[in-house]
């Protein structure tokens, strides 16, 4: 479905890999999630313009709520009448969610399918790696058949080349102690390590929100705004200990990408309040 994206997202990884990030798969996960926020940068930029833009329309917003509080025809055409005369889009703080969406999907199909997008290699071929090499043809087969790979066993169905990539990659995928293309279990005396991915994820995603509402609109004490602050994180938690660590170690270096980015951001705009209320 997404192969469109997730295609280039592997051959960039993989060059990453290859050529940047001296063969190890968890260096490269960390350069190309600063490269994919980096790109990302602009559009955070104009997310925070608009909620500052929203912040300064607030009172006048209010005025009008409460002036036609039984009118809501008029209501919301008062509302959007200030929008406009302001240059305010209410929906622009959602495009970059938007843009982002794919994009952790696209790199959740690269991770768990290494094999195909990183290195070209077809699923008929990988069914028959899978075969030979005795593996489950489910889950995350790719990431099994490079876990169990044998040279000795597959000269017939890939080349020596192919064969010394994969052989190689089972190295390249551990990171500090751990297998990135393990999935994570609650299961601390197995590998305290990978258990910890998740934990950093979910503490990473819960400090970068809480950072970003110190810029929005809505009060902190608001039960919508109390129920996004955690959601975020009890997800990335969930999914952390669903997919195999080298999704976690994206969530935790953007968790930390975003909030030096949003104390950046924080500063700047306590700036430009200052100035305004000088």
């Amino acid at each position: 479905m997404l192969d469109f994206i997730a295609k280039p997202f592997g051959d960039i990884l993989y060059f990453i890999y290859n050529n940047l990030a001296f063969k190890s798969y968890g260096i490269a996960i960390i350069i190309f999630t600063i490269f994919v926020k980096i790109i990302l940068l602009p559009l955070m930029i104009k997310q925070y313009n608009n909620m500052a833009k929203m912040q300064e329309l607030g009172p006048k917003l209010k005025e009008i709520q409460t002036k036609y509080k039984n009118d809501k025809e008029k209501l919301q055409q008062e509302s959007m009448k200030l929008y406009q005369e302001n240059n305010y889009n209410p929906m622009g703080g959602c495009l970059p969610l938007l843009i982002q969406m794919p994009i952790l999907l696209a790199l959740w199909q690269v991770i768990q399918k290494p094999l195909r997008y990183m290195i070209d290699i077809g699923p008929d071929t990988i069914d028959k790696l899978a075969n030979v090499l005795k593996l489950p043809n489910k889950g995350y087969v790719e990431i099994d058949i490079i876990k169990n790979f044998d040279i000795n066993k597959v000269g017939d169905i890939i080349t020596t080349n192919i064969a010394n990539v994969i052989e190689g990659m089972e190295n390249g995928f551990r990171f500090l102690g751990v297998n990135l293309g393990t999935v994570p279990s609650a299961d601390y005396k197995t590998n305290f390590l990978l258990l910890l991915i998740p934990i950093l994820a979910a503490a990473t995603t819960y400090i970068s929100s809480k950072l970003s509402m110190v810029t929005s609109t809505t009060p902190m004490d608001n039960p919508m705004q109390k129920s996004m602050l955690f959601m975020g994180p009890l997800m990335t938690l969930f999914f952390s200990f669903s997919f195999p660590a080298g999704m976690g170690l994206y969530w935790i270096v953007g968790g930390i990408f975003q909030i030096f980015q949003q104390l950046f951001i924080n500063k700047l705009m306590a700036k430009k309040k200052e100035v305004q209320n000088a």
